[in-house]
This record gives C-alpha cells, structure tokens and sequence, in this order.
C-alpha cells in the first residue's frame, strides 16, 4: 500500500472512532510540500464542513514555535540576547524578582522553574500590563535547572521578553520578522474577521456562548489578553505551515525570515543534558532514544515534526479538541503517523 493511502486509512480510522471531526496532514522536504490529505468534517453537527487543504485551524501551542521560538531566534540571531543571558540582564526592572535569575535557555528548555499553572484572571485582574507585570514578578516553582516541566509560563514569559525588548508586540513581531518574509500569508493571531473565521475548524464547546470556538482562540491565557499571546492564540493553515518548516530545512527557500541556519542547528539539539525527558529548545525529539526526529504539538489536535537529517517535515492539523480533552487516542494516532512518515 502506497505511503498516502496508509496515512488515509489511519486518519480515516480516527474520524471513525471519534478521535477528532477531521483532519488535514502534509508532508515534505526543502523544496516542496510533496503529499497531502484531508479527511472527516470541520464541523461533525454539518455534513457540508468537509475538510478542506486551507481549513484555517487554531494551532494552540504551535504558537509557541512559529511566533515566540522563531522570534526569539531571530533576536539571537541578531545579537539582542544570549541563551545564557539572565532574565535581569536583559530586564533590569526584573532584579529583584525571582525571574530575574532565570536565562533564555532555561526558559525555552523547561527548566526554569516557572509556575506549571494558574489561573491568570485571579491572580492579576483582567489589564494586560497587570497580567504582564504579575507573571514576570511571580515566585518560581522551583530552583532553575532542576528538572523538566512542561509549562505554558515559559513561552508568555518570552513573549513578554521580546515585546519589552524591541518595544513592538508578539503579533507586529511575529508578522513582520517571520510570516510575512515566508509569504505565511493566512497566519495570524485571532480572534479572526468573519470571512477567516467561517473558514476555521471549531474547537472546544463553550458555556458562555453556547457554542464551538471557531476563530477565537480556545486558549483561555489567549482570550484574556485579547488574543495576542505567547502560549497560543495563532490561527494558520497547512501551505503557511509548509513554507515554514521548508525554512527549517533549507533557511532562505520559502523567503527572508528573521532566524537562520544558526538558530534552527542549535533548536534541534538536546540542551537539557542528564535530564529527562530531553529537551531542545521548544522542540523536543520525538522519540527519547533517537533525536532524528524533532516535533512540538498543540492541545486543540495539531502537530509539527521536523528531520534535517532526513530532509524530511511533517504536519498533522486536527480539531480534537471539539470532542475531548483526552490525549491518549491522539498521541496513538500521532506516533503512528510519524512512524509512517520518518521511519
């Protein structure tokens, strides 16, 4: 069986078991998006939401790589900040603060020791510069460099760190240095104008409206600070995310963006030594015993994974969060996908 009708005929399977409504999936290498597919409904409630290759979706945190990860390399490209560059260094209002003492690199590893989770709103009211304030002047959860803990925090805090930096807001960043230079002209933070939005895949329901997110973030950080925010809150599709991770591969190919070479070699790379689970920077492998293939996922249903040595990308768009926030059917999904692409 052909690779594409193997790819089918899992996806296929997970629209069946409702897994997720649909879902649109590509893969490729520098030069190209080489194959593609879609299967399922948008919208499960209306059989005439096909899904479609320019199905808009919220990516959740890919947000995380195609605007916070790749702006940040693209200071660090120019000079602007250093891995090892302590937070107070680069903010000095921030050295009185626990924060302060956390670098760069312990922020896009996991290893800063940021707080895991909290509710944003009881902390700090509704006012955006409140927010920012509280979350960058908050107590660590821990000692840095003591262990891996996936957090949101770290990616609202770099966020944070590149608008204070340059003056300039996440979204103006990211659109100007990355997107735009890559012709990602369909990428862009929400909440999104009707004609985008009637194009998006919904997400989770939502008591307050009485219906399914469709082109407002299901990110409730997100929703909260308008919708431009370091943890989530970008809405793309498949051919925006191609010319992405064609850059990866070959950096220049799809367009100027703001990071290069330089950034992408040290992204794909273990940073996090003796500890586990490794870590890159916001990339992570796929696999812990083999650092062949990197990947990062978002909560609504969407994934990237990225192979230099393979010459090699893949991305897998779904809206599983309209069903369930449960993850261990979509992680099996996940894993067999990749298997099928990089293996």
């Amino acid at each position: 069986m052909a690779l594409h009708d193997k790819i089918a005929q899992l996806l296929d399977g997970g629209v069946r078991d409702q897994v997720f409504p649909g879902a649109v999936w590509g893969m490729g290498d520098a030069d190209d998006l080489t194959d593609a597919g879609v299967c399922g409904l948008a919208d499960p409630a209306d059989p005439a939401t096909a899904m479609q290759l320019d199905t808009v979706f919220d990516v959740a945190s890919l947000t995380k790589i195609v605007a916070v990860w790749a702006v940040i390399g693209s200071l660090w490209e120019e000079q602007r900040l250093s891995l090892d560059d302590a937070m107070a260094a680069l903010l000095p209002e921030l050295a009185d603060y626990p924060l302060g003492q956390v670098t760069v690199r312990q922020l896009l590893t996991h290893t800063a020791g940021v707080p895991l989770r909290a509710n944003l709103r009881a902390l700090y009211g509704t006012d955006p510069r409140a927010i920012e304030d509280g979350v960058l002047q908050e107590a660590l959860h821990q000692q840095p460099g003591q262990a891996v803990e996936y957090t949101d925090r770290a990616a609202l805090i770099l966020g944070f760190l590149a608008k204070r930096l340059t003056g300039t807001s996440l979204d103006r960043l990211a659109e100007t240095r990355i997107w735009h230079p890559l012709g990602m002209r369909n990428t862009c933070f929400g909440p999104l104008p009707q004609s985008a939005a009637a194009r998006c895949a919904p997400t989770e329901y939502d008591e307050a409206t009485g219906a399914h997110l469709k082109g407002v973030a299901h990110d409730y950080s997100a929703r909260l600070l308008g919708g431009v925010c370091g943890i989530a809150g970008v809405f793309s599709v498949l051919s925006d995310l191609a010319r992405f991770q064609q850059h990866l591969l070959a950096p220049g190919i799809a367009g100027p963006a703001g990071f290069g070479a330089a950034w992408i070699k040290e992204s794909l790379q273990v940073h996090t030594g003796e500890l586990t689970p490794p870590r890159g920077l916001f990339w992570y492998p796929a696999d812990s015993a083999d650092d062949h293939v990197y990947v990062h996922y978002g909560f609504t249903g969407t994934g990237m994974w990225i192979s230099p040595k393979g010459d090699r990308w893949a991305v897998l768009l779904t809206n599983k969060i309209h069903y369930s926030r449960k993850r261990g059917p979509l992680m099996d999904i996940r894993n067999a996908f990749r298997a099928l692409v990089f293996d």
